[in-house]
């Protein structure tokens, strides 16, 4: 796949997340929120996929591009909070910084992607995956934490 197919889909993916980042912004969280863990579920079968390549990936790159995967979760973390608005409902809170973050995580893995020399497609491809897997497990993670604390909260 070339450059600009990359790219083209990562804008495509970023503009999905912010697209329906915002919608959740004005609609109620409903139930009891497990579909905030949703995404970590979709992204496991694509482990899978790798599974049909001969990759020549050391331990320790997995261990460095998680690592990178969850520093990068730091500031999703922080972004991302919940609150009770008038009508009683859990809504994600308003956060433009939460923007901010995401188009860094992204600009620094398109940056990773430029440093990190000549290594086969397929090997690339899966420490790249381990990183986005790496900031979205502990994000979503937390974020349904903070939701579940938010719950809470409002049945006392």
């Amino acid at each position: 796949m070339n450059g600009s197919a990359v790219y083209g889909i990562m804008a495509v993916i970023i503009g999905l997340v912010i697209w329906r980042r915002t919608r959740a912004m004005v609609r109620p969280i409903q139930g009891s929120g497990i579909k905030i863990l949703l995404p970590i579920i979709y992204i496991l079968p694509v482990f899978s996929l790798f599974s049909q390549y001969q990759l020549q990936v050391k331990i320790w790159e997995f261990a460095v591009a998680s690592l990178i995967g969850i520093l990068l979760s730091v500031p999703l973390m922080l972004t991302t909070n919940y609150e009770i608005r008038q009508d009683g409902h859990i809504y994600a809170q308003k956060n433009k910084s939460f923007f901010i973050a995401l188009i860094a995580v992204v600009a620094i893995r398109i940056v990773l992607r430029q440093v990190i020399p000549g290594m086969d497609p397929a090997s690339l491809s899966m420490l790249f995956f381990t990183v986005a897997f790496s900031y979205i497990l502990p994000w979503r993670i937390v974020s349904f934490v903070k939701f579940k604390k938010i719950k809470q909260s409002q049945a006392i």
